[in-house]
């Protein structure tokens, strides 16, 4: 009879946190170095506790973030996505995926406090006096994020910021980014212009067609408002791109 090599035969499936030698186990790891040592799916296999059956804690963690990505894109699902029933391949039961759509909750709330607590900095600033200026108050917000953000900034007679409010994640269409929400605030906070902004993942921060026909459409809706559209800014990690300077304003 044929033997297995040693080092198969010597593989082991963890399924469970406390099955795995210490020098393994993110709860250890966290506890002696900090849990900023430890990688995404250790973080998550700390929530998760167990596997399932013939993938150990890790393996589950790892299948997570492949499948979604991107923890924007993880903090989205629903337990309803999680549950075994409705994903084979990563299903885990109800417990579990109720304790990690209530971590991914706290997660974005925490976000949305950070993101009121900027706006109310950003409003006790001078006034915006250039595209430049604009973008080093604003692209905090917006840079980072691996979708399409469509931020609108209120401001006053004097160009201070009054309101900066998101109104679509996603790609940008006509459909998406229509002038009854993108005005919304505006005309709530009694703006006097509007300064527009959107962020290319991808970096080239060049306009599509959609994004200039937006522009125009948005520039039309604010003359018929009262409300000027000053500027649409895109933005992306290194650069950024004024419609007003190429002409589309």
């Amino acid at each position: 009879m044929e033997q297995k090599d040693k080092s198969e035969s010597s593989e082991i499936k963890y399924l469970s946190v406390k099955d795995m030698p210490k020098d393994l186990r993110p709860r250890e790891k966290l506890m002696k170095y900090g849990a900023e040592s430890l990688e995404t799916h250790e973080l998550i296999a700390i929530l998760l506790r167990t596997g399932k059956k013939g993938m150990d804690v890790r393996e589950l963690s790892k299948h997570l973030l492949e499948k979604y990505r991107k923890l924007e894109y993880l903090f989205d699902v629903t337990v309803q996505d999680l549950l075994a029933k409705n994903n084979k391949k990563i299903g885990i039961g109800l417990a579990k995926a109720s304790e990690l759509e209530a971590c991914f909750e706290l997660a974005k709330r925490y976000t949305k406090e950070i993101f009121e607590n900027e706006k109310k900095k950003l409003m006790e600033q001078s006034s915006i006096t250039s595209p430049s200026v604009a973008v080093e108050a604003v692209r905090k917000f917006i840079t980072d994020f691996t979708k399409e953000h469509f931020i609108v900034v209120c401001l006053d007679t004097r160009n201070r910021i009054t309101d900066i409010s998101e109104v679509s994640t996603g790609s940008l269409t006509a459909s998406v980014v229509h002038p009854r929400e993108t005005f919304e605030t505006a005309i709530r906070k009694h703006a006097a212009g509007i300064i527009v902004f959107h962020n290319h993942p991808s970096g080239d921060c060049d306009p599509s067609s959609e994004d200039i026909n937006i522009t125009k459409r948005l520039f039309e809706a604010g003359k018929i408002l009262g409300i000027d559209l000053l500027d649409h800014i895109i933005i992306s990690k290194s650069d950024y791109l004024s419609m007003r300077d190429r002409g589309y304003i």
